[in-house]
């Protein structure tokens, strides 16, 4: 798939996948109503701390590999 939103999931995924978006790539624009839009399509506290954990772990990976020049292992 390309584009998630064109993607077949449940709706609890495409807020779950709206919200990793928006926590992407505006993260200061993240508001309790992000929050409430989660936990209005079924996740708890704990599902939100993962969301919200993985999508920073990735944005942080992504930036390692970017900043070595997309090299696995830098060339020193």
């Amino acid at each position: 798939m390309d584009d998630y939103r064109e993607a077949r999931l449940t709706a609890a995924d495409r807020v779950m996948l709206d919200y990793v978006i928006k926590l992407t790539l505006q993260p200061a624009a993240v508001t309790r109503g992000d929050l409430d839009e989660l936990r209005a399509a079924g996740f708890d506290d704990a599902a939100i701390h993962h969301v919200v954990q993985i999508t920073a772990l990735f944005a942080y990976y992504n930036r390692v590999v970017d900043g070595l020049g997309g090299a696995a292992e830098p060339e020193w």
